[in-house]
Formats: C-alpha cells, sequence, structure tokens
C-alpha cells in the first residue's frame, strides 16, 4: 500500500491534451518568420502577410515589362453586364469603376486591394507629404501620384481606357493596374476583364468575341490563378458562358469559384436555392449568392454600406438558411481565404522559381563589371580599344585569328596581289581591235592625203580607248576592299570586349559612325582611280624604259615574221600598204604596270 500511494497519479485527459498542445505549438524560425503551430491567428497572419508580396513581384514584372513568373491572382469573368464591376466594388466598398450600358470594361484592370492597419494610416498621415484620407488609390502608369478621390479614380481609367482602345467601344489587351489601400478591405488580387459578347458594335472587330476569348483564356490559362465565374441569377445557369470558359481551362474545376448575382431579380415565385447548393451545376469551390446595386441606386448614388445592410436584409429574409454562406462580406473572407491558401500551395514552385532567375540576373549584372563612374573617361577607353581592334585586324597583330578563312589586312592584300593582278594580266592589249578598225582609224586620221607613215592620232586615240578598259577593274577591286573593311567592323564586333558588350547602344552607334565613315570615302577612292587612269591617257611617255623595250623587241618580231613571209610568197603577192601598230601593247603593258603599282598606294592613303 505504501508503494501504491507514492506512485504519481495517472494524468487527467485534460492534463495530456495541455502537454501535447504546449509540445505542438513550439516555435520554428523559418526565413525570417516566426510561425507557431497551431496558432491559428498567427499563421494566418503570416499568410496574409505572403499576399502584399506577391502584389509587389507582380508590380515589379509588370515595371520592367516581364511576364516570366505566373503569380497568383484572382481572375474576374463574366458576359457583359452580369454584374462583374459591381462584384468588384462591393469588394472596395467605393464606387470607383466606371458604369453605363453595353461594354464598360475594355481593357483589363488588375486591381490590387492592400489593407492598411490604423498604425500604418497614421504613418502615412504622418509623413512630409502625408496622405490626409483613410482611403486612397495609386496608378501603376502615373507613378506615385496619390489618389484620394475615387470620383477621380474613375475618370482616369476612363482616360487611360480611351487612350489605348479609343472611344468608341475598341477593346485592348494592355492592362490597367490600380492598388487601393483602405482599412475596410482584405489583401486580394483581382483582374477584371472585359465581359464576353456577341455582337460586335463600334469600332469592334467582327471577331470581337473570339478576341474576347482568347483574352479571358490568356488571363485564367494560367495555374497559378483563380477563375471567379460571374453568372447573373436571372439567367440560366446551365447556358453561362462564364462557366464554359472556365471549363476549358479547369477542367477539373479546381480552381473555379463560382458567384450568382442579381439574386433580387429573379422572377417572382422562383429563387436560387438549387442553385446556391450546387444542385444544378456543382463548383467545387463552391457558389456564392449576392445582391448587386441596381441601376437606379447607382444614380441615386446610393453608398456602398447602405447596399451591403439591404443585401444582408434580403438574404436573411430570402435565403435564412443560407444568409451566413452568401453575401458580399462573405464573398470577401472566402477570396481572402482561397487567395491565401493558392498561394501557399504554390509558394514552393514560386521560391524555386524566383531563386533560379535571381541567381541568372545576378550572375549576368555581375558580368557586366563595376559601375561606370567617369563616363567621358569610360567613353575615350572603349573607342581606343575598338579602334586599335580594327587596325590591329588590318595589320594582323589581332589577339583573335581566324583560322578558316582569310580575313583582314591577309585579304585585302590578297585583293590587291590576287585578284586584281590576275585581272590586269588577263587583260588583252589589241582586245576588241581588229585590222578593220585599225585601218579605218588610220584613214580618218590623214584626211585626203593617203598614208605613209602611222599618224599618231589614231595611234594615241585607238590605245587609249584600251587603257580605259583598266577603269573598271580597278573600280572592281575598290568595291572589294571596301566590304571587306566592313567585314572587319562585324568581326570586331564578335570579338568585341565585355567592357563594350555592356554598352549596346554605344556599340551600334560606333558600328554607325564607322561604316558611314568608309561609306563616306568611298566616293573619294573611286575618284583618285578616275584620275589614275586619266594620268595614263594623258601623256604617252616613250622614253619609258618598259616602252622602248617592249617596241624593240615587238619589231624584232615584227622583222622576223616579214622576212619569213617574203621568202615563202612570190613578189606580186607582196602587200601594196604595210600597217605597223608595234608600241599599242607597249603601252597598254606599261599602263598596266603603272595602275597595278599604284592601285594599293592610293587605297591605302584615302
Amino acid at each position: 500500500s505504501f508503494s501504491l500511494s507514492r506512485a504519481p497519479a495517472p494524468a487527467a485527459p485534460a492534463q495530456q491534451w495541455r502537454r501535447f498542445e504546449a509540445r505542438r505549438r513550439e516555435t520554428v524560425k523559418e526565413e525570417g518568420v516566426i510561425v507557431v503551430r497551431g496558432d491559428l491567428p498567427s499563421l494566418a497572419a503570416a499568410m496574409e502577410a505572403l499576399i502584399p508580396v506577391i502584389n509587389k513581384l507582380q508590380e515589379v514584372f509588370n515595371t520592367v515589362g516581364a511576364d516570366i513568373i505566373q503569380l497568383p491572382q484572382i481572375v474576374v469573368v463574366g458576359t457583359q453586364s452580369s454584374g462583374k464591376s459591381s462584384v468588384l466594388e462591393s469588394l472596395v466598398g467605393r464606387d470607383l469603376l466606371p458604369r453605363g450600358t453595353g461594354i464598360v470594361t475594355r481593357r483589363p484592370l488588375v486591381l490590387q486591394l492592400v489593407n492598411i492597419s490604423p498604425e500604418e494610416l497614421r504613418k502615412a498621415s504622418g509623413d512630409d507629404d502625408g496622405i490626409d484620407a483613410e482611403e486612397w488609390g495609386k496608378f501603376l502608369h502615373t507613378k506615385n501620384k496619390i489618389y484620394t478621390e475615387f470620383g477621380e479614380i474613375r475618370q482616369e481609367i476612363e482616360n487611360e481606357t480611351e487612350r489605348v482602345s479609343g472611344a468608341n467601344k475598341g477593346i485592348s489587351d494592355e492592362p490597367i493596374h490600380l492598388r487601393i489601400f483602405s482599412p475596410h478591405v482584405v489583401n486580394l488580387t483581382l483582374v477584371d476583364l472585359p465581359g464576353v459578347t456577341k455582337v460586335p458594335v463600334g469600332d469592334q472587330p467582327r471577331d470581337i468575341e473570339l478576341q474576347i476569348k482568347d483574352l479571358i483564356l490568356r488571363y485564367i490559362g494560367n495555374p497559378n490563378s483563380i477563375i471567379l465565374s460571374v453568372t447573373a441569377a436571372n439567367t440560366d445557369m446551365a447556358t453561362s458562358e462564364s462557366l464554359k470558359i472556365a471549363r476549358e481551362a479547369d477542367p477539373e474545376g479546381r480552381r473555379t469559384l463560382a458567384v450568382i448575382t442579381k439574386l433580387d431579380l429573379m422572377d417572382a415565385g422562383t429563387d436560387a436555392m438549387d442553385v446556391l447548393m450546387g444542385r444544378v451545376i456543382p463548383v467545387k469551390l463552391g457558389i456564392i449568392g449576392i445582391v448587386n446595386r441596381s441601376q437606379l441606386d447607382i444614380n441615386n448614388k446610393k453608398p456602398v454600406a447602405d447596399a451591403l445592410k439591404d443585401e444582408y436584409a434580403f438574404l436573411q429574409k430570402k435565403y435564412p438558411s443560407l444568409a451566413n454562406r452568401n453575401g458580399t462580406k462573405y464573398l470577401a473572407k472566402t477570396l481572402n481565404r482561397l487567395l491565401m491558401h493558392h498561394i501557399r500551395d504554390c509558394l514552393p514552385e514560386l521560391k524555386t522559381r524566383i531563386n533560379v532567375l535571381a541567381a541568372q540576373y545576378q550572375s549576368l549584372l555581375n558580368s557586366y563589371g563595376e559601375p561606370v563612374e567617369d563616363k567621358s573617361a569610360t567613353l575615350l577607353q572603349l573607342i581606343t580599344k575598338f579602334a586599335a581592334e580594327y587596325c590591329q585586324t588590318i595589320e594582323g597583330t589581332a589577339k583573335y585569328i581566324e583560322t578558316s578563312e582569310l580575313c583582314g589586312g591577309a585579304r585585302i592584300c590578297y585583293i590587291f596581289h590576287e585578284t586584281f593582278g590576275r585581272t590586269l594580266e588577263s587583260v588583252d592589249a589589241l582586245g576588241g581591235l581588229n585590222t578593220i578598225d585599225i585601218l579605218t582609224a588610220i584613214r580618218n586620221a590623214t584626211g585626203p592625203r593617203p598614208a605613209l607613215f602611222v599618224p599618231e592620232i589614231s595611234f594615241e586615240l585607238l590605245v587609249k580607248r584600251q587603257i580605259k578598259r583598266l577603269e573598271e577593274p580597278s573600280l572592281r577591286c575598290v568595291e572589294l576592299v571596301h566590304e571587306e573593311m566592313q567585314r572587319i567592323i562585324q568581326h570586331c564586333s564578335t570579338y568585341s570586349t565585355q567592357e563594350l558588350l555592356r554598352f549596346p547602344k554605344l556599340h551600334d552607334a560606333i558600328v554607325e559612325v564607322v561604316t558611314s565613315l568608309l561609306r563616306r570615302r568611298l566616293p573619294v577612292t573611286n575618284d583618285m582611280v578616275h584620275n589614275l587612269v586619266a594620268i595614263e591617257l594623258a601623256y604617252i611617255n616613250t622614253k619609258h624604259p618598259d616602252f622602248a623595250d617592249a617596241c624593240g623587241v615587238l619589231n624584232s618580231n615584227i622583222e622576223e615574221q616579214r622576212r619569213n613571209r617574203l621568202a615563202r610568197e612570190p613578189p606580186s603577192a607582196q602587200p601594196r600598204e604595210k600597217v605597223r601598230f608595234d608600241g599599242a601593247s607597249s603601252w597598254v603593258h606599261s599602263g598596266c604596270l603603272s595602275v597595278a603599282g599604284c592601285m594599293p598606294l592610293s587605297l591605302c592613303w584615302w
């Protein structure tokens, strides 16, 4: 009995539960946020803090013009005049969206609701540029401008819509980004899209239905988005276009929430009980019914707060058993909860994706080097490096040398001595001339007197025509050298230094300047070639050694041929008239040598 009295009494169930709860509520630190397991309010606060983070990421991606990460958001889908904008205004609690008949939402509106605490509100009011309002809005396209009047927000949406989409019912896929700061909203990110329409009006194209459908599918095709399908209660839900489009992107319905609007406009004697209970078309995330303000209420500027009170009274009277699971307030809480859970499910993949992209862009940023402090010195240094690399490529001392083909100065040398040289060597001094042409030129130069000697005028006339033939291959040589010097620019661009690749606009400007300079020097060089040929045509230097030697050799050959011919032919067959044109070939040959020697010098000089 003694041992039994000293033994510890068994713990009561309540004590065991407290020990278990104490162990379960151990704290862990995850990435700077203390999460208390089992502490639902702290966990909810931590999860809700993720929504502004997602909004900030979305703002950053929209600012830089990149859509490389699909972020969680709620996309509102519905037919024209189904009450989409009224749902958004009910969630905000203020009149801020354009209203009217026909298609009003003509551009996607990305609406970010940011809940601010009283401390944040006091801090915002106490800043130097303090905000003297409890609620305000900011557009991404107006930068830091703050709108405290919601009428101005509505007017800015209309102006921005007309600026891009026109004033006659046209649509655009360029979104408008609006952030609303208020203590009366829950943290949400919603996208209001143009309503589905069938018949084009105004400036709308004939395929307006297809364009709007493609726009909607582009947003709800994001697997990280939640689809808010809006359908009016006074229409048959089985024919709902919004649910049909939602099922195309979400066949299993895992991220679709249905909203039934205009519950107070149903025919007398009917109700939406079966629809709200999911008996007509079941929706996995649920079906929530709300009551919109009528057009008369909007015209009379009935406050949204009064409309919410009337909505609550209507639900209590008409659907008392479902009143606590319908209405605008319940819709806001549900959307907030769904978005938080959706972010939680998408968070691991988003984190991995963002870390990978951050590492990639950080590596790219590091490759650009240190920030530029002295812009003038950096500019001069880059231009000097490019010029030095260009000259080194021509001189053959470049760091990167091609092994597959000739380039730079080596190719220019090949053009001078191979391409151009062989072309000049292939020129026939007497090409295009025959005996008839020579005789005709001689007779025309002597007039009425018979020719005893070959006139110098006919000699110069015929030879100058042959020298003129050297001009075309010379101009072609200039063109080939010009093309190669342009190729050198591309070669330097391919192997440009990393510093120059940091500044693509500067690189393009340098290439443009060098190309323009070569283009300006081309006509001047062509004029120089024309002058070289004109110099050869202007004066016949018969005392030139090449000319004299060639004439001597040619005369000896002709004399020997004449003797052989006379020895074979009878005296009666000897020609009465003998034409000697000995110096033509000599002069053309001398001109070829002169042009071939002057061309490289002239091109390099000019």
